[in-house]
């Protein structure tokens, strides 16, 4: 941190000439200098108040390293020590503090200040960055004065085809804000180039996503969650299919933060959905190296390779929400990240009784990646309010709906076998004699619960290769 201006002994009074209180004590703070010798700054105007000695607080050194929010503020100083202020106009409290009693007499009793130029929203990040002294180790790039940041962003790569906003350390200081870790604190070991990145490497990634400052904590954990070997995103990165991280939050933090649960919870118009997300997918790409036509093999892609990411409606949900399914207690914030494709919509708006929504739901399930490819892949089923109800009010819990859906989703291995029903893929013919497959391993269809009210639909997130070989699903609970 820089040094803090030294305030002068005596009374010192911090004004701006915009504020109409400051305009209402004119008549007080020069009686105050002539009498007392009090010092007078002033934050916008050298000449304010008139016929009175004042120093500028141009630069707003002052008023940032003396946390002055309001104006006026009167402080009393002993030995370059504050020993107390008043801010705003209170005539009692000006009296006592400068000893003048009958200061102000003929002016109202109260009246509130204004806000302080220190803390206006448009200055406060620059300020910060200016005096709060630099946390940030990254390297600076300078640009020319005729230079478009957001156009040179994307002509050296960092962009994933979207304008991103140019991290200033004005931003990126502001970002930090938003957690209690160190910026030198080594989140992850990103792939595929399986580089270390700081909190504060995190941070920039989230200001370049369109991140706020209270969305920070839920990137550092979705990288902390991706970025392992449990997750493989290398592998994730390597494969040909459309597959990337799908970020799931849970708990009251989604609501803090703005998360979107309900309508349109997996598709546009949310900021904390849309660039907590893309902060993830930019980390990997601009730290890691995984970038499209390089590492990243995948034949046709897809939309949630930008951004995938939702808040599960766990407050309202019946069957609780997948974190707790993973071991995360209730009231506790979480991310689960799963290797997904994008989403899919299941249509039954007949179905009244569990085991036909089921059936119904299993048949959808079925054909995920393909009809005859079995104990592979994962799922997520994203169910909505309304499909979800029909489970509820038969008193289901989770555990009982997936072993209904799961038990309508198996079949006779002959019928699964290359060359069956005509289709040459299909798995090992030895696979034939055994009379009931299922088609998610033990524990791979998991349940989540968002959406709107309003609508007889589910989602079906298909998984990638899951288990050891591939991905297994990660759960963190999310670290201020």
């Amino acid at each position: 941190m820089t040094n803090a201006p030294t305030l002068p002994d005596g009374l010192v009074i911090v004004v701006k000439e915009e504020c109409e209180t400051c305009q209402t004590v004119v008549g007080v703070l020069t009686r105050l200098q002539a009498e007392l010798g009090a010092s007078i700054y002033s934050q916008d105007n050298p000449a304010f108040p008139p016929a009175a000695d004042v120093v500028h607080d141009e630069d707003l050194s002052v008023s940032w390293h003396h946390d002055i929010e309001t104006v006026p503020t009167l402080i009393r100083v002993s030995d370059g020590h504050e020993v107390e202020r008043t801010v705003g106009w209170d005539r009692q409290e000006w009296q006592r503090i400068s000893g003048v009693e009958d200061l102000g007499a003929e002016l109202p009793a109260m009246r509130p200040g204004c806000g302080s130029m220190s803390v206006d929203p448009s200055r406060v990040d620059a300020l910060r960055a200016r005096f709060s002294g630099s946390r940030l180790a990254a390297r600076r790039i300078e640009l020319g004065s005729a230079e478009d940041p957001i156009e040179m962003m994307f002509s050296r790569g960092w962009s994933d085809g979207l304008p991103v906003v140019p991290p200033t350390e004005a931003r990126v200081t502001a970002m930090l804000e938003g957690t209690a870790r160190d910026p030198a604190e080594i989140v992850a070991t990103v792939p595929p180039d399986l580089v270390d990145v700081t909190v504060e490497k995190v941070a920039i990634a989230a200001v370049m996503a369109g991140c706020r400052p209270e969305y920070l904590p839920w990137v550092l954990t979705a990288v902390e969650a991706t970025c392992n070997d449990t997750f493989n995103m290398h592998g994730l990165l390597a494969t040909t299919m459309p597959v990337g991280p799908v970020i799931i939050c849970s708990g009251p933090g989604t609501r803090a933060i703005g998360m979107n649960a309900g309508g349109n919870a997996l598709g546009q118009g949310n900021r904390a959905n849309s660039t907590i997300g893309r902060a993830l997918q930019l980390v990997v790409r601009n730290v890691g190296g995984g970038r499209p036509g390089e590492v990243d093999r995948s034949t046709h892609g897809g939309p949630g390779k930008l951004s995938f990411c939702f808040a599960e409606n766990d407050g309202d949900s019946p069957y609780g929400r997948l974190a707790g399914e993973h071991g995360i207690d209730d009231g506790v914030d979480a991310v689960t990240v799963f290797a997904g494709e994008g989403p899919r919509c299941v249509v039954d708006q007949i179905s009244r009784e569990p085991d036909s929504l089921a059936r119904s739901l299993a048949a959808s399930l079925q054909a995920l990646h393909h009809p005859k490819l079995v104990i592979a892949f994962d799922a997520v089923l994203v169910m909505g309010p309304e499909h979800a109800r029909v489970f509820a009010d038969a008193g289901m819990d989770r555990e009982e709906i997936t072993d209904l859906i799961t038990s309508h989703c198996t079949r006779p291995g002959s019928e699964l076998i290359r060359g069956a029903g005509g289709i040459a893929e299909g798995i090992p013919a030895e696979m034939g004699e055994m009379e009931a497959i299922p088609k998610f391993r033990p524990g791979g269809l998991m349940l989540a619960y968002a959406g709107g009210g309003a609508g007889l639909f589910s989602e079906i997130i298909g998984g990638w290769v899951n288990g050891e070989m591939g991905s297994e699903p990660v759960t963190r609970a999310v670290q201020y």
